[in-house]
């Protein structure tokens, strides 16, 4: 399923936030080719020593609640995995609303969008592959909806993980890389 983001949707808006200092627009294209080549999040793969993805939810009383996640770019969206039961996934199912953040080298990014389990066995599979490439020994449980591995963040609570993807509706980049800038689209 590809997203309406990474297929290249007409009709998103961008703004550029540093016009002030005459600096050009960040290109939406330029953000999508750095996190295609990946965002590695063991020690030492990334800035400064590694990539770490923050995951913000709303709270039942309406404050955030902000966590590092193990998510992975894919198709055009981040994927994350947690427990239903865990905090992050019972804020989840009560308001989908959600922003992740990452810095990398280039730029710092943040999306806001909206998260939802993800429970195609195809899916799930494939995006087990995509964490086992990128370190974590998961495997597809044995419903074939949900992730299990003999470990994972303690924040991510016991197993079975769901896959959730985020769609997103709006992501702000900060260049930290000469010649700077900052954008925000909204798709």
């Amino acid at each position: 399923m590809r997203s309406p983001v990474a297929a290249g949707r007409t009709g998103m808006d961008a703004k550029n936030l540093a016009d002030l200092y005459d600096l050009p627009a960040l290109e939406w294209s330029g953000v999508t080719t750095r996190l295609d080549a990946g965002v590695a999040q063991a020690p030492g793969d990334g800035g400064p020593d590694r990539h770490t993805c923050w995951l913000a939810t709303i709270d039942p009383d309406g404050g955030p609640h902000v966590t590092a996640v193990g998510a992975v770019w894919h198709d055009g969206t981040f994927w994350f995995e947690t427990g239903k039961g865990t905090r992050k996934g019972r804020n989840l199912a009560r308001d989908p609303r959600c922003t992740l953040s990452v810095a990398t080298k280039e730029f710092d990014l943040v999306l806001d969008g909206t998260a939802a389990p993800v429970t195609d066995p195809a899916t799930v599979a494939e995006l087990v592959a995509l964490w086992v490439a990128g370190g974590w020994p998961a495997r597809v449980d044995a419903g074939g909806t949900a992730i299990t591995a003999d470990y994972s963040a303690p924040s991510a609570g016991a197993p079975p993980w769901h896959v959730y993807r985020i769609t997103p509706r709006r992501a702000t980049a900060l260049a930290t890389v000469a010649p700077g800038g900052a954008t925000r689209w909204t798709f």
